[in-house]
């Protein structure tokens, strides 16, 4: 979950990497370090915290080197120290090594590597991969000595390497952790993710798993593991740096919050044709046999991406005749699930190199099932490692906590409920056009409850110092719920609970007191009644209620403390329309109690390790 950055070119290394870091602080923030090749030394810096401390070291230093390394860590071994810092080196400071992953076998190799007189400086397992590049270091082939360092071990990582004696090479190699290599002009990069690069270009080659590539300033080249080379043209990325700044936003969260009706309306565009209501997705024609043939579909995903599965499944049981389940990522591979050849894998994922949902992937694919990917990062892992790929288009999404990401996935798993359907002869296009019309509008009624920010904004203050909050919904809010609960705990690290509000009486209805606020999702297209009277059982023991609901009626008035009101749609628009104002609420008790709202303590934006 580590950010990591690579550069050999004519710039000068040192600004260019910490700018770079910056860009990937998202990915971890606990520590800091770079590398530089200054002719036959090498300069390290290293430090405990975030970038800008690193950035504060090196404020005095002056250096022309033009090869480096940078890195910004996510603790796994070890904790955040200066000496736990990355880059970490061989004995005698000629190799420096960067790493994002974890190396699960790196214990026997330690111990074996200290018996024969090596000294190690940190806790981390990423020291290790330095030492054993060492062993098989002549001081003239980099490249296959970090081939022959890798291949015992076990684990995911990406890491990027250089040496004194190699003084105009960056080594490179994954297995598991993203790594993207940018093509510039006398100058070439490796990083973590996109936004690190686009300052710099936007012709990138996505390294697949098992690959290693060798940077000089004038060319790149690829490898496989067997020391094969690799032919691989590059792609170009349409996103501009401008999409990945602020843009006078106080935090990229609130920015990507208020991206959300371009995010939505972007990832609908040219996929329908509203005149007859057929969804239009050759990116799936591929998969269109198997899409018709299928007599299973699982929803796998983690987080956020989990709730947005979960959301799809209520709706999509409208229609479908096949089962539908969704799992979480991390248990499905472990539990045994019903998998051949006519199961639907559905893996969902904002930044496609999640761990756990690339582990149930590679499951489903071993045992003969199709995957479809729903991912927003182009290139990504989970794209190439899948049948066919449903893009989000909501852009980068630089706040660890998603929000932009979460609305496109909805719209995107709409689309292809209606595209499943269709296919499939459950629903004609002439019977999915008033939802679809309903979805088109969804953009629009996006920016009218943006407008609602600072009514929001002003309920934030009334509840920021509170401790505990409970959120209900059913039916497809129950996700939705499930979600608002999610955003609050993660960025303002109050403890706060979503249940499907049927659950009430069966436990959660033992902590609401006088203090207790309790969020309820209420939607006149479903269940009315029946969570009506879970509010009622709210106020009967003196709890606060906080409606969120598309219709205000005197009843909802008389047990509501608070009211906010959103715009009413159909049940397929309903969950995106109702989870906006659960993010604003979120980031603005976030802000008034002064947490790191773009990265949260704890948190990285793509969990890259299980």
């Amino acid at each position: 979950m580590c950010g990591i950055v690579g550069y050999v070119g004519q710039r000068p290394a040192k600004e260019l990497l910490l700018d770079a870091l910056k860009k990937l602080e998202y990915r971890g923030y606990d520590s800091a370090g770079i590398a530089l090749v200054e002719g036959t030394q090498l300069f390290l810096a290293k430090r405990a915290g975030k970038v800008n401390e690193l950035a504060e070291t090196l404020s005095q230093k002056v250096s022309q080197a033009t090869v480096g390394l940078g890195h910004t860590r996510w603790a796994t071994h070890g904790p955040p120290t200066d000496s736990n810092a990355h880059p970490h080196c061989d004995c005698h400071r000629k190799i420096a090594v960067i790493h994002n992953g974890i190396i699960e076998n790196y214990l026997p190799f330690k111990e074996e590597l200290q018996h024969r007189g090596h000294r190690f400086v940190s806790e981390t397992d990423s020291e290790v991969i330095a030492h054993l590049i060492e062993e098989h270091y002549d001081g003239t082939n980099l490249l296959e000595a970090v081939r022959k360092a890798l291949q015992p071990l076990r684990g995911a990582y990406a890491i990027a390497v250089v040496a004194t004696d190699s003084p105009e090479e960056v080594v490179v190699a994954r297995a598991g952790s993203p790594l993207v290599l940018g093509l510039g002009a006398n100058e070439n990069f490796a990083a973590s993710d996109i936004p690190a690069l686009l300052s710099f270009t936007r012709t990138m080659v996505f390294l697949n798993d098992g690959e290693l590539a060798l940077l000089r300033h004038d060319r790149v080249e690829l490898f496989d593991f067997e020391g094969h080379r690799i032919s691989r043209a590059p792609q170009k990325i349409e996103w501009d740096v401008v999409t990945a700044q602020k843009q006078g936003y106080k935090h990229f969260m609130l920015k990507e919050i208020h991206e959300q009706p371009h995010a939505v309306a972007n990832t609908l565009q040219n996929r329908y044709e509203l005149s007859t209501g057929k969804i239009v997705l050759p990116e799936l024609h591929g998969l269109t046999e198997r899409i018709q043939n299928a007599q299973m579909v699982y929803l796998v995903a983690m987080g956020t991406a989990y709730y947005a599965g979960l959301t799809a499944k209520y709706l999509w049981r409208e229609f479908f005749r096949v089962p539908i389940a969704v799992e979480l990522a991390s248990e499905f591979r472990y539990s045994k699930p019903y998998l051949d050849e006519n199961t639907l894998v559905i893996a969902i994922s904002q930044s496609g190199e999640t761990a756990d949902t690339l582990g149930a992937v590679r499951e489903a694919r071993a045992r003969g099932a199709s995957v479809l990917a729903i991912v927003n990062v182009v290139g990504a892992t989970l794209t190439r490692e899948s049948d066919a790929t449903l893009y989000t288009h909501a852009g980068p999404e630089i706040g660890v906590a998603s929000t932009k990401a979460f609305s496109a996935q909805l719209a995107a798993l709409a689309l292809l409920g209606f595209f499943i359907a269709q296919q499939r002869g459950w629903l004609s296009p002439a019977q999915t056009r008033p939802a679809l019309e309903s979805l088109v509008r969804g953009p629009a009624l996006i920016e009218k409850l943006l407008q609602k920010e600072s009514e929001i904004a002003r309920l934030a203050q009334i509840f920021y110092e509170k401790e505990h909050f409970l959120f209900l919904g059913r039916d497809l809010l129950y996700p939705i719920a499930l979600e608002g609960a999610l955003k609050l705990k993660e960025i303002s690290y109050i403890h706060a609970e979503g249940y499907a509000a049927g659950e009430l009486k069966h436990g959660p209805i033992a902590l609401i007191d006088a203090q207790m606020p309790t969020v309820v999702l209420v939607t006149k297209e479903s269940v009315y009644e029946k969570v009506f009277s879970n509010i009622e059982e709210v106020k009967a023991r003196r709890g606060i209620v906080i409606t969120v609901t598309d219709q205000i009626s005197k009843e909802i008035e008389r047990v509501s403390d608070f009211i906010i009101e959103i715009p009413q749609s159909s049940r397929w628009l309903a969950p995106v329309l109702f989870v906006v104002p659960l993010q604003l609420f979120a980031y603005h008790i976030a802000d008034l109690r002064g947490t790191d709202v773009d990265q949260p303590r704890n948190l990285a934006k793509s969990v890259t390790v299980e």
